[in-house]
């Protein structure tokens, strides 16, 4: 997990930004979150609201490292030299939550997947039901955003932010899920927790059965008891530190 010499201009706080990020490539690709050399996390570089930090074009998850990270500004445009190219339409998405919330709480990573449950749910016109316990933390908490096409124009980005508001995660339609959060953990908390969401209502749709939803008070109930007894931020924490010893024991070349 250790940087290069070439990294060593880095600051501190830009190659524990830089580790954690890798570590989160890693660990989407062992949980099957990735879309071959598609898809993206990216993160603000610590102290640069301007600056951002996204995977190579062309590796593989499993191939993205802490040294191997190329640095960007909002418009795409490659700070430093970096031996592979980076995918202008990967970034439209993400810097459009970068730019619209530069003082806010979430300066961290937007990770953006396009896994078969999260694209499927995407697909229904109802989107995300409060179908299992898991999917009731998200009671009126999901922005959706209507697919324009591929992600190249600029102009869509005011839209993207618009559509998010202060949500923590959305559902571009017929296109997959996006997740935002002060840090790694935060956004890996959400993301996880809507990902197993989408996973049980596909399998309980394709069931073929009656499906049980549960009254809206209901769901807003269980959605405040559970913001109310977990203190987000210590157990999304938790849960990445724990995601992260699981990934030094099995694949620590990052």
């Amino acid at each position: 997990m250790s940087l290069t010499l070439s990294d060593v201009s880095h600051s501190e706080a830009e190659t524990e930004a830089r580790q954690q990020l890798a570590c989160a490539y890693r660990l989407y690709d062992h949980l099957g979150w990735h879309e071959l050399i598609y898809d993206h996390i990216t993160v603000r570089v610590p102290g640069h609201d301007d600056q951002f930090l996204i995977n190579p074009f062309g590796l593989m998850y499993r191939e993205v490292r802490a040294c191997n990270l190329v640095k960007i500004d909002v418009e795409v445009r490659i700070i430093r030299p970096a031996e592979h190219p980076v995918n202008p339409a990967g970034f439209v998405v993400h810097s459009a939550v970068h730019a619209a919330r530069p003082d806010g709480p979430f300066r961290g990573p937007h990770p953006h997947t396009r896994t078969t449950a999260g694209q499927a749910v995407a697909c229904q016109a109802q989107g995300l039901l409060p179908l299992s316990f898991t999917a009731m933390f998200f009671t009126d908490r999901v922005a959706y955003h209507d697919f324009e096409g591929i992600t190249l124009g600029n102009d869509e980005r005011a839209r993207l932010a618009a559509d998010l508001g202060s949500s923590t995660v959305m559902i571009l339609r017929n296109h997959g899920l996006l997740s935002c959060g002060p840090t790694i953990a935060d956004a890996f908390f959400d993301l996880y927790q809507l990902q197993r969401a989408c996973e049980v209502q596909v399998a309980a749709q394709a069931g073929g059965v009656a499906l049980t939803l549960p009254p809206h008070e209901v769901a807003l109930r269980s959605a405040a008891q559970h913001r109310a007894a977990c203190e987000r931020d210590v157990e999304a924490r938790l849960l990445f530190d724990a995601m992260t010893r699981w990934m030094l024991d099995k694949d620590a070349g990052f």
